[in-house]
């Protein structure tokens, strides 16, 4: 049942980040460190300033306080004295994510999961890893690749990104359109509730009783519980793979083989699109090999045994081609084809080589929709005077739009901003979603205001409150209270209405 409008508390739920009482940090601190090793309480500027964003740096918050427990029994503590004393508690991994979700409570505590780095059990028989949170999701198929085995889903920054940061944003990678997001990787986990309370979730068995909690639970961004153990689904290696690198003298064209290659029940491992203005920054950083005449490129990857690779390399190739491809490549070798995907991989540090600040953003369209977003974004360039470089994970419509601006230019950031919020409104009024990997956070609050309505948020409300009654784990995120999207304004879209009904879904 939907809760109505008057049933929420909106101040228990806006995180408004004030800072601590005097005395209250002296407190805390003491109370924690009666309950945790001398090395695991931060309290100094110098050891608080790591720890003020992610990798979103435009929203910036020093914590109250930093704890780096060792063990759940700890983590247990940690949380049971902030229910306590009423203490706001972000968790934290890697500090990679996009959305500004790891971002500090001012008058709150960050709980890093950093020191939660064991593998503790790879099992070839039953094919799952089970790892703790602080894990980089590289290293489980680096440790599984000695039993012929990988982890699928592999963000652009799975060298440094955690097990725990992809399970609260529910990442995904180039791979996902075959292998899923991690919330089709992940079997079960562990946890703590604000109250201190373990709970399970999932497991190793094909079905688990009662509601599905593990799939509520994935993407919820650290607001329901904070995980410390997860098990993993793996998957045999594939005995071959190959890269096609498809070049197009425009992007409508490009889109429209994305949609093409699907509709003929080819299922790429991996389907990207790079915008030219993409590859002419990435080729001088990698060496890539990619066409920087085209205007976009496309990358397909086909996996499996040989025949099965053949086969599909040459259904993609006459559907490339059909679709009005200008030139194929196809990857000849395994060095050949990492090499093609490197350029896609180093994407966003090659944006920060030609710009002084970048803003990625992150939302979802229906894939025959591509060229109809690309041709926007490049009037909304003229609109905003800025540069954007276009790289999408074009098989499930997931789009990465970087824009470029230089921070220290009065007013860039705030037309950066704009700009994002007008990718992602019209991302809405094309049948998508205002994220798909990156999460809400703090950076997409007003777009939920244009996606959903007073009563879905309410919704989403009330499953926050059954976890998390005092609203203490990450507060402010994620959920917009009724007040703020009153006071958003500027947006078009109200109430999760659309402004063009005859506008068509997809």
């Amino acid at each position: 049942m939907l809760l109505p409008e008057f049933d929420i508390d909106e101040s228990r739920w806006s995180g408004v980040a004030e800072a601590p009482a005097p005395g209250r940090q002296l407190a805390v601190a003491q109370a924690l460190r009666a309950l945790l090793p001398a090395d695991c309480v931060l309290s100094r500027d110098e050891e608080l300033h790591p720890y003020e964003c992610d990798g979103l740096a435009v929203f910036r918050q020093q914590p109250m306080l930093v704890v780096l427990p060792r063990t759940e029994t700890e983590v247990r503590a940690v949380l049971l004295a902030c229910r306590r004393l009423e203490v706001p508690v972000v968790a934290r991994g890697a500090g990679t994510g996009l959305s500004g979700g790891a971002m500090p409570h001012a008058a709150g505590v960050v709980l890093s999961l950093a020191r939660f780095d064991r593998i503790l059990q790879i099992d070839p028989a039953a094919r799952i890893a089970r790892v703790q949170p602080g894990v980089r999701n590289l290293a489980v198929s680096e440790a599984a690749a000695a039993y012929g085995l990988f982890y699928a889903p592999d963000p652009s920054s799975q060298i440094a990104c955690t097990i725990g940061g992809n399970v609260a944003e529910n990442s995904g990678g180039v791979h996902c359109l075959k292998y899923g997001l991690t919330l089709h990787n992940v079997l079960g986990l562990r946890g703590c509730t604000i109250d201190g309370e373990p709970i399970e979730l999932g497991g190793c068995a094909l079905d688990a009783p009662g509601l599905d909690l593990l799939a509520l639970s994935i993407g919820s961004e650290g607001l329901l519980l904070v995980v410390t153990e997860v098990i993993l689904k793996l998957l045999p290696k594939p005995e071959l793979a190959q890269v096609v690198m498809a070049s197009f003298d425009d992007v409508g064209k490009a889109g429209e083989a994305v949609a093409a290659i699907i509709a003929a029940g080819i299922i790429p491992s991996g389907l990207e699109m790079m915008d030219r203005k993409a590859t002419a920054a990435v080729e001088p950083f990698v060496r890539a090999g990619y066409d920087l005449a085209a205007e976009a490129i496309l990358l397909a990857e086909s996996d499996g045994t040989p025949d099965e690779v053949a086969d599909e390399v040459r259904a993609m190739e006459r559907v490339l081609q059909a679709n009005g491809a200008t030139a194929i490549a196809v990857s000849a070798s395994e060095a050949e084809r990492l090499r093609f995907w490197s350029g896609r991989k180093n994407a966003f540090p090659a944006a920060g080589r030609i710009s002084p600040d970048y803003y990625c953003m992150d939302g979802t369209i229906p894939r025959n929709r591509l060229g109809h977003m690309l041709k926007a974004i490049e009037r909304m360039e003229h609109k905003y005077g800025l540069k954007c470089m276009n790289v999408f994970h074009a098989g499930d419509g997931n789009l990465h739009p970087l824009i470029l601006f230089d921070a220290n230019r009065s007013g860039e950031w705030e037309r950066a901003d704009r700009f994002g919020a007008d990718i992602l409104e019209l991302c809405v009024q094309l049948g998508g979603t205002i994220t798909g990997e990156h999460g809400v956070g703090v950076e997409k609050l007003n777009s939920m205001c244009v996606q959903f309505s007073p009563a879905e948020r309410a919704a989403f409300f009330s499953v926050k409150r059954a976890f998390d009654p005092p609203g203490l784990l990450n507060p402010g995120k994620c959920i917009p209270t009724l007040a703020r999207c009153a006071e958003y304004g500027r947006m078009h879209v109200r109430h999760g209405q659309l402004p063009h009904p005859d506008l068509p879904r997809f």
